[in-house]
């Protein structure tokens, strides 16, 4: 019997009820549409006879019991199977007066959504005849106390043993931190790094062992495929941030035994509140671009005097956005030449230098 079935991915909800929204004048999130926004994606997903739904961690704005506990009674509502994982905003935060629940308290507000037998934060399922979930925790709070991308070594030797003895012809492997660069030197960027797992050459390595090849996170707010070796990793976007995206994925094995992967992306174009809200969290994005990019210029490898970047970073008032909206490609004719090399690299290219437009729609021959 052949493999085929059809799944979604929402990332990143940052789920807000709105008496906890946080209203700090420079923060990223349109959280105060999070709830209206998912309910449209829902509304649409239950027209699509999926077999079952991701969410790639960040639930909730910052780990409120409030947001929690409304987003569990939600997902039970729907019509199909749902499986969370969290992200590194679903508990325990850092800010001062903030309530939010411990790490430990993940899995049973989460127990119909994967966590059913789990002791872990992390858990294993059969969802499908031939296909086994891994779902995997990448919060990890380091000596310092400061709360990582990380798989610890326990995590590790239950995945090598779950992965041993799976007998699935398909395996995803879900988790919230990026495992492969999605933008040029990730890893190694002040920026980009603390977007990555820390130890993903190890994860990648044992998944490359075991023959996984697709791995679905969330996390860095774009719309990003990428691959390294036969393994390709899925990122969506963020709910709550331009452009809004979520994706609806089929997943085909033909007569042959070839196995194929159709990606299709959608936006939540309006909310009740906000009907222009693509225009809008665009916008959004750019009013807050200015100290982002200003490090960007003053910062390795392109070093420039902090005066020049000054009069150089309103013109990547769009750069991020558009980074977030996949298969973007870049030309920025006012910038010194090696500027323009170097933000050209973020575009949508391949290795051969052509235009690679495979961020939100397309087909991946597995």
């Amino acid at each position: 019997m052949t493999l085929n079935f059809r799944f979604a991915v929402v990332s990143d909800l940052h789920i807000a009820l709105p008496h906890t929204v946080w209203s700090h004048p420079s923060r990223f999130h349109m959280v105060e549409v999070s709830i209206p926004a998912l309910e449209i994606v829902f509304e649409h997903l239950e027209q699509q006879q999926l077999d079952f739904l991701l969410l790639p961690g960040d639930l909730t704005q910052d780990g409120e019991p409030d947001n929690h506990a409304w987003l569990q009674q939600r997902l039970a509502q729907l019509p199909f199977p749902v499986y969370v994982i969290p992200g590194n905003h679903d508990f325990e935060t850092s800010i001062p007066g903030k309530q939010s629940i411990t790490a430990t308290d993940f899995p049973q507000y989460y127990r119909k959504f994967g966590y059913e037998t789990a002791q872990e934060l992390y858990y294993t399922q059969q969802v499908l005849p031939g296909l086994r979930l891994i779902s995997l925790n990448s919060n990890h709070f380091n000596a310092q106390g400061k709360l990582v991308g990380r798989l610890d070594n326990d995590q590790l030797k239950w995945l090598h043993q779950i992965l041993d003895q799976a007998e699935e012809d398909v395996v995803f492997v879900m988790v919230h931190h990026n495992v492969i660069e999605h933008i040029p030197h990730q890893s190694r960027h002040q920026l980009g790094q603390r977007y990555m797992l820390e130890n993903a050459p190890e994860l990648l390595q044992l998944l490359q062992d075991f023959g996984v090849q697709l791995v679905f996170t969330g996390h860095l707010h774009v719309q990003d495929v990428a691959q390294w070796q036969n393994i390709y990793e899925i990122t969506t976007g963020s709910l709550v941030s331009y452009p809004h995206p979520y994706r609806i994925i089929q997943f085909h094995q033909d007569d042959s035994g070839q196995n194929w992967l159709k990606i299709e992306s959608h936006r939540v174009e309006a909310v009740p509140d906000v009907p222009q809200l693509q225009q809008m969290s665009r916008q959004w994005i750019g009013d807050r671009s200015f100290p982002f990019m200003l490090h960007l210029l003053t910062q390795p490898p392109l070093n420039l005097p902090q005066i020049e970047a000054e009069k150089l970073a309103p013109h990547l008032r769009y750069f991020w956005a558009d980074i977030a909206a996949g298969d973007a490609l870049f030309e920025f004719p006012d910038l010194p030449v090696s500027a323009q090399r170097y933000f050209a690299k973020f575009g949508a290219i391949a290795s051969d230098g052509k235009p690679l437009l495979i961020d939100n729609n397309t087909t991946l021959r597995l």
